[in-house]
C-alpha cells in the first residue's frame, strides 16, 4: 500500500517508528538489574555455583581436551568459544538455574522495582 502525502504538510510519521524506540521488556528488567546492583550479584552467585557444582572444572577438562584434539597450535580463543559455548550453556545444573530464576522473580515482584 502506498501512501499519498499532502503538498501542504509533511508526512504522518507510522506508530511503527514510534515503537521501535522504545526499550522492549528485557531492556527495561535488564536496565533495573543492572542500576540496582542485583545483576552483579547474580553473576557473583553463578559464579560461585557453577565452581561448587564442578561445571567449571568440566568446562576447563573439554578445553583442554579440545586443545589437545585439534593441536595447540592450530586454534584460536574464539573456535574454543564458538565449540565450548553451547556446551557450556546446556550443561549449567538444572538447580543453579531454578536458584538464579528465582531470585529474578523475586526481584521483579519486589517494591524496589
Amino acid at each position: 500500500m502506498t501512501r499519498r502525502h499532502s503538498v501542504n504538510r509533511p508526512p504522518t510519521p507510522d506508530t511503527r517508528d514510534e515503537q521501535e524506540n522504545e526499550p522492549t521488556l528485557k531492556e527495561i528488567i535488564n536496565i533495573k538489574l543492572i542500576e540496582s546492583g542485583e545483576k552483579e550479584r547474580l553473576m557473583e552467585l553463578l559464579r560461585e555455583r557453577l565452581v561448587e557444582s564442578g561445571w567449571k572444572d568440566e568446562m576447563k577438562a573439554l578445553c583442554r581436551e579440545y586443545i589437545k584434539k585439534k593441536g595447540r597450535n592450530n586454534i584460536t580463543i574464539d573456535d574454543l568459544v564458538h565449540v565450548i559455548t553451547p556446551k557450556g550453556r546446556a550443561s549449567i545444573p538444572d538447580p543453579i538455574k531454578a536458584e538464579l530464576l528465582q531470585r529474578i522473580r523475586t526481584f521483579l515482584v519486589s517494591p524496589t522495582l
